[in-house]
């Protein structure tokens, strides 16, 4: 959705489609402003939250973040 980007759309219609598609699937864009750059993110339902919170709290072996 860049001006510069590798993937071109070509109307405002596939900037909408896009848009529409993102936020269903949970990303979020952040525009850029005067002190930071433009971003994306994933937005965490309460239930994804509280599920990360309760992994993360399990006690075990502690292991890289890392994933093949």
């Amino acid at each position: 959705m860049e001006a510069n980007g590798s993937a071109w759309l070509h109307s405002e219609g596939d900037v909408q489609a896009v848009s529409r598609a993102f936020e269903k699937l949970g990303v979020v864009v952040v525009e850029e402003d005067g002190s930071m750059g433009a971003s994306v993110g994933l937005k965490f339902t309460r239930q994804d939250v509280k599920q990360i919170n309760r992994l993360e709290g399990e006690d075990g072996i502690v292991r890289s973040d890392d994933a093949p």
